[in-house]
């Protein structure tokens, strides 16, 4: 019995064209005589290049590509020839105020060349770049939280030990102070579907201050805002901008000595919320150089994306004083 056969349907260049269009690949052929580059409609759509350009060469496609990978793409396309097997570069183009990612691939050392032409796929890769980028974002964050964490339980520890007065007191206010940090790390991190409608802005700045109180010690914090909600969105984001502020006022400012003192105040205008960080009795501070460690980043990405607002700092020999400026509708959101 002679086995059925499939038959394969013929592939017509409307088929190609329609696959190629599904997969959301772009052709494109290179002359390596005349340098000439052909693309079929979808590659000029992805580098936003007029259909009419009488001859289109790689300085014209340059045009596009951002300047900061410009130079690596230009090596990249004059060594193709020599690499041996199939390459790939990934860059970003400027379309517009936008920037895409792109992938350009191909076969290296002449391999399937025709007629002196050697033929490739662009690829737009921007939604994979991004997912990377916020990966690893949150990678570095988990991380820079992570080691605040140590920090801050060493100086918990320190605190601890300065008003205790046997080794179960330090050992009962310690785990206290844990919990609190623990309750105060509740509110950085967000929670799908938690809903925080209604949490008032002075509670929010308690909880997360708590841990780093000294009862009965000269170090005291003290809280003074008016009475208003912050909403669901906007609490991760301030609550993480206070914790990073306690904890390098824990480890290089006034919470690291029992002298210290810290009070925050805010004032509401009609849209803008004002809340003012003040540090005193702290040690000696000494303004950074610079302000571009992953915390700083953080902290500032926060206050503008999140919380439509800015952060200043004023390094005064007396104490660091912080401004938090919030948009009034963001809060409230």
């Amino acid at each position: 019995m002679v086995p059925s056969q499939v038959t394969m349907p013929l592939w017509h260049e409307k088929h190609l064209r329609a696959a190629t269009r599904a997969a959301g690949v772009a052709l494109w052929s290179w002359n390596v005589d005349t340098d000439a580059i052909t693309m079929d409609e979808p590659a000029y759509d992805l580098w936003e290049v007029p259909k009419g350009e009488q001859k289109i060469t790689f300085e014209i496609l340059s045009k596009n590509i951002h300047p900061a990978d410009l130079e690596r793409v230009r090596s990249a396309f004059a060594a193709t020839r020599a690499v041996v097997g199939s390459y790939e570069i990934d860059f970003r183009i400027l379309t517009g105020s936008d920037i895409r990612w792109i992938s350009a691939r191909g076969q290296g050392d002449d391999a399937d060349i025709a007629d002196r032409t050697m033929f490739g796929i662009f690829l737009d890769v921007t939604q994979r770049k991004q997912a990377e980028e916020a990966n690893e974002l949150l990678a570095g964050e988990m991380s820079h939280r992570l080691k605040n964490l140590l920090t801050v339980a060493t100086a918990l520890t320190q605190m601890s030990s300065r008003s205790a007065a046997s080794k179960e007191d330090m050992a009962q206010e310690l785990t206290s102070r844990l919990m609190a940090l623990g309750r105060a790390q509740d509110l950085v991190r967000p929670v799908p579907g938690r809903n925080r409608e209604g949490t008032l802005l002075g509670d929010l700045i308690s909880v997360l201050l708590a841990p780093y109180d000294e009862e009965g010690a000269s170090v005291r914090i003290r809280v003074s805002v008016p009475k208003m909600n912050v909403g669901e969105a906007s609490s991760t984001a301030l609550a993480l901008v206070m914790h990073e502020l306690a904890t390098n006022s824990a480890k290089y400012g006034a919470l690291s000595l029992s002298s210290g003192t810290l009070d925050v105040s805010c004032n509401a205008h009609e849209d803008e919320v004002v809340v003012k960080w003040t540090e005193r009795g702290g040690p000696p501070v000494v303004a950074p150089t610079k302000l571009e460690g992953f915390g700083s980043q953080l902290v500032h990405r926060s206050m503008a994306a999140q919380l439509g607002g800015t952060i200043t700092f004023d390094w005064s020999e007396e104490g660091v004083v912080v401004i938090l400026r919030m948009s009034k509708d963001r809060l409230a959101n």
